[in-house]
Parts: structure tokens; C-alpha cells; sequence
């Protein structure tokens, strides 16, 4: 089955209309595209372990491997954690981002977004991901830690090229270069963490939970790289499908209340992350397709929002839609903790450049990164 990863979508489908699962070469996995089999996958955590959840699809060489073994590594980091471990890392992290917590950084999420559409005025022509989307994110995990904002730029730098080096081929000076970056963001995190173990706050709950288990600078940066990479590119994919149906989009800034819908739409049609990995931990059948252990699955986040079968008119972008379950955020016991704190930040975005520029539009087409982590335009050129 031929699948592109710039436009997956009509793989998915093929893959819905099947019997079973479909294995999939370029995937190197059982491709789980029905939203029902995806819930059973998410919601079964001792049959279908997250030990592989992101498989890279490049290895770096050694001279960059050299690099990163300066700093400290380790496991479990809760994005691949079981059991347990998966609950020791995770719930200090839920605890940081606990709806309370989030809702006390919306003042600070709300002016850093005003103040970045206000910094468009006089050119009338921006790249939107350079702009906003990659920033804010960033900004707003930096606040949450209790970062130096003179860090943070350092930092989100860092979580790109860490994308950079397990999704995207390089040379070998290019890699190098990359994981000098990643290096130089632990370090940054390293230290900030030695200083926070009695803060309150996100970090000061991820020191005291998870510092005893040794893993603590691992799984800051994947808070660092899961905190804002995917809200980035979720800013990126909901603004253009909003404005590639210019309906869509006069309708928000005339019903600017429908901002939370149109989060959960631009989620449920064209997700950021397209899906997550599982390997089968003993025997299983998911949809009837028997599969050993060790057998490896795609949970397909993205193929499971355009189910006909869970969504009406499934292929449509539509904010005035009736709310619907999807799987944006995972299911389960992995469902996304920061979640809350994504759609906040969408949300506002949203609201802020629907009221400040009414007139938006696209300026040049967009094209999609061919990746299923962090699905987003590669730029969004954009006038008013």
C-alpha cells in the first residue's frame, strides 16, 4: 500500500475500508486506522506496551552520538514508560499542568499572543510559523518551568534540532551541529532544575517527583519537545484550513466564541501528531488480525478523525461542527497531559488573530512537512 507522508490521508482510508489491520512497508507496522480499533489499541496498555511510541526515522552517526553522551540521558521518559514507571514520571507532570495551573498562565499566554500579532503591523505580509507558532509555544513552556527568558530562545532551538536529528537526514556536519544544540538545551535545563527543587510550579513538581528516578533532565526535554512542538504545528494547521475556506474563517472572526471548536476541528481533521507506536507485549488480535508478540502497530490518530464511522461528513472542515470524541490527544493511560494547555494556547491565537486581522489570508500556497510527528505547514505565508 503506497503511503505518502505529506498527505497520508487516502492510505487511511484504504486502510479503514480493509478487513483487519493493513501492514504497511514504509510504516514498517499494522496500520490502525478505524477509531474504534485505535481506542481498543490506547485503552489496552499491557497488551500493546509505548516502549517503541516514536520510532526515529533516521539514526544519528556516531560523531553526533558523541556529542549528546556529554550530557545526561535516561529512562523511563513518560512518552515510552509502562506500568509503574510510566506512572511515576506521569503524574508530577499532570500535577505541573493541572487545569488550575494552566488556567493562571492565560494572562501570560494572552499577552505574549497579542503582542506577537501586534509586532506584524507595517509589514502586511508575515511567515506565520516563524513568526508566532514557533515562538509562543516555546515561550509559554519556558514561562511554566520558571525559565530565564533570555534561555528560552536557546531551548526551542534545541527541541527543533532534537526533531531534526531522528526525522530528518543531514550530514554528518549537520548532525554534529544539531547535537551541540540539543546538548547545550539539557545543559540549560540540567541547570535550571538543581535551583527548583523547592519551587512550586511545573518544574518544582518534575524535580521532586522524578529527580529520584534519575531521569529527570530526559524527561524535561521531552516536555520541551512535546510542550511545544505540537502545539506549534497545531497553530500552523488550524489557521490554514481556516483560511483555505475563507467561509470558515469569516465565520470565526464574526463568532469569535466558536475559537474552541475550531481547535478541536483543525485536531479532529488534520491532527499533529498522526500517530504513535505500540508493540504487541504477548499474542493479540486488534480488529481480528492476529499478530505475535512483538509485532509492531501505528495507532493512527489521524486516520481515526476521518472514521465515517465516528465523525459525520468526516473529510469536511467545519467549526460549527457538534462536539465529537477524537483521538488528538491520544486515549488512555497516555492520553496527552498537557492538553489543556495546548488548546488554551490554539485557542488564543486563534481569537487574537481573528479580532486583530479580520482580514487575513493566505499569500502563498502551503506545503505540508512529510512528517507524522508534528504535522504542519513548512511555512504559512500570510496578508491582510
Amino acid at each position: 500500500m503506497d503511503f505518502d507522508r505529506s498527505d497520508p490521508y487516502p492510505c487511511y482510508a484504504r486502510a479503514r475500508e480493509a478487513p483487519g489491520l493493513t501492514f504497511v512497508p514504509e510504516l514498517d507496522a499494522w496500520l490502525v486506522a478505524r477509531h474504534a480499533d485505535a481506542r481498543a489499541v490506547l485503552r489496552d496498555p499491557e497488551a500493546f506496551s509505548s516502549a517503541n511510541a516514536l520510532k526515529p526515522d533516521v539514526v544519528p552517526g556516531p560523531e553526533a552520538v558523541e556529542v549528546l553522551r556529554s550530557v545526561p540521558a535516561g529512562r523511563p521518559v513518560v512518552l515510552t514508560a509502562d506500568g509503574d514507571d510510566h506512572r511515576r514520571v506521569r503524574e508530577p507532570l499532570s500535577r505541573g499542568l493541572s487545569p488550575k495551573r494552566v488556567e493562571a498562565a492565560i494572562p501570560f499566554i494572552t499577552r505574549r499572543a497579542e503582542e506577537l500579532v501586534a509586532s506584524f503591523a507595517g509589514d502586511h505580509r508575515v511567515e506565520l510559523m516563524g513568526r508566532c507558532a514557533r515562538v509562543l509555544p516555546g515561550e509559554v513552556i519556558g514561562h511554566l518551568l520558571g525559565l530565564d527568558p533570555a534561555d528560552v530562545p536557546d531551548l526551542i532551538e534545541g527541541s527543533h534540532r532534537a526533531e531534526d536529528l531522528v526525522f530528518r537526514r543531514m550530514s554528518t556536519a549537520e548532525q554534529v551541529a544539531a547535537a551541540r544544540a540539543v546538548a547545550g538545551m539539557k545543559r540549560l535545563l540540567d541547570a535550571h532544575a538543581r535551583g527548583s527543587a523547592g519551587a512550586d510550579g511545573l518544574c518544582g513538581e518534575m524535580v521532586r517527583g522524578i529527580e529520584p528516578h534519575g531521569t529527570l533532565v530526559s524527561n524535561l526535554q521531552n516536555l520541551m519537545l512535546a510542550g511545544h512542538l505540537t502545539t506549534t504545528a497545531l497553530i500552523g494547521t488550524a489557521v490554514l484550513h481556516l483560511l483555505r475556506d475563507r467561509e470558515q474563517w469569516e465565520l470565526l472572526c464574526a463568532r469569535p466564541e466558536l475559537a474552541p471548536a475550531a481547535v478541536e476541528e483543525a485536531a479532529r481533521y488534520d491532527t499533529a501528531i498522526q500517530g504513535l507506536r505500540r508493540v504487541a507485549t504477548r499474542p493479540v488480535a486488534p480488529a481480528g488480525t492476529e499478530l505475535p508478540a512483538g509485532a509492531e502497530v501505528f495507532v493512527a490518530f489521524g486516520a481515526a478523525g476521518r472514521d465515517p464511522d465516528a465523525h459525520e461528513r468526516p473529510d469536511e472542515f467545519d467549526i460549527t461542527r457538534a462536539p465529537a470524541r477524537h483521538l488528538a490527544f491520544g486515549h488512555g493511560a497516555h492520553a496527552c497531559p498537557g492538553a489543556h494547555l495546548a488548546r488554551a494556547q490554539v485557542r488564543i491565537t486563534l481569537e487574537t488573530l481573528a479580532r486583530e486581522l479580520p482580514g487575513l489570508r493566505l499569500a502563498e500556497p502551503a506545503e505540508m512537512e512529510p512528517s507524522l510527528i508534528h504535522r504542519s505547514p513548512k511555512e504559512l505565508v500570510v496578508t491582510w
